[in-house]
């Protein structure tokens, strides 16, 4: 049986780029824009407070777990934050990625592990808008572990590395994500996977991402009205039914063209589409360029690297 969300997190391509032990002395305060790349955190030791923008914050604990698919404005700080006026020092290193931050003389009562990835995909903005924007998982032990493990690998030069990276980086998203509890998930694939009558929707789309689907026959398949699906689906998932579909297929399209899998009549054909023409204007309206330029741009810039 196809994964939707296993094929969507092996497309992104994750890698790791940096990871670090935070250890916080309280009061203190961080805040960073991230232009939209990948965070997570793991809570090790004692709690703090997280705010993200466009959410309320949230009070973190022990054996917690954040992923922002797409981090931009970010604020930590510890229960009790300095007052507004009053600055935080800048981080103090301790070597080996550790980092001291807070009052200087007042005792560690809090470790934090912080995380930032890569995806690999040129496709990853279209991608990861499938994804939740935030995730929370309490008390899963499993990604702590799995955590730890990205942190010990990234910080060794073993054999093999970047590939058991990318491997422990899969394995975390994915843990994560299925993790999440609906009442918990924003909308996203997730959340739309956690529906049992959606989530038959959403595999048969990515089982037969060929097929002429209609809103009816996908209806059928979740044993669901018209109507009632597709009210479901537009607050479950975050897009209409068809507009999911569209961006899967222009994902798997992408991929196809960067990979030189075939011509454009071959790859229009893969993901759905009866003739050239339909498929290079709907890929042109959709990405922005002609699926003929996209390829040889793409490949182009393979070969320079």
């Amino acid at each position: 049986m196809i994964d939707p969300l296993a094929e969507v997190v092996t497309l992104l391509q994750p890698g790791a780029r940096f990871s670090k032990l935070v250890l916080g002395a309280s009061p203190w305060r961080v805040s960073r824009s991230d232009a939209g790349q990948p965070l997570y955190c793991v809570i090790l030791e004692g709690a703090c407070r997280m705010a993200i923008d466009g959410h309320e914050p949230i009070e973190l604990i022990s054996g917690d777990f954040v992923l922002i698919p797409a981090a931009y404005g970010v604020a930590m700080s510890s229960l009790v934050p300095p007052p507004p006026a009053v600055q935080t020092l800048e981080p103090i290193a301790l070597g080996n990625n550790e980092f001291r931050i807070g009052e200087p003389d007042s005792p560690v009562d809090s470790r934090i592990m912080v995380g930032h990835c890569s995806f690999g995909s040129p496709d990853a903005s279209l991608l990861v808008s499938l994804l939740p924007q935030l995730v929370h998982v309490r008390g899963e032990e499993r990604l702590a572990t799995l955590v730890q493990l990205v942190r010990d690998e990234s910080r060794e030069q073993r054999p093999a590395r970047e590939v058991v990276l990318s491997r422990l980086l899969e394995v975390l998203l994915i843990e994560a994500l299925r993790s999440t509890a609906e009442t918990t998930a924003s909308p996203g694939l997730v959340r739309g996977l956690s529906d049992c009558r959606l989530a038959a929707a959403i595999r048969v789309m990515h089982e037969h991402p060929t097929r002429a689907w209609t809103v009816a026959e996908l209806a059928k398949e979740a044993a669901l009205s018209r109507s009632t699906f597709f009210e479901r689906f537009n607050r479950a998932v975050g897009v209409a039914p068809m507009e999911y579909l569209l961006t899967w297929r222009m994902a798997l399209a992408k991929d196809l063209l960067r990979r030189n899998e075939g011509r454009v009549a071959d790859v229009a054909q893969r993901v759905g589409y009866s003739s050239a023409s339909t498929f290079s204007v709907a890929f042109t309206r959709h990405v922005g360029r002609p699926p003929s330029q996209y390829a040889r741009e793409e490949q182009a810039a393979t070969d320079d690297t």
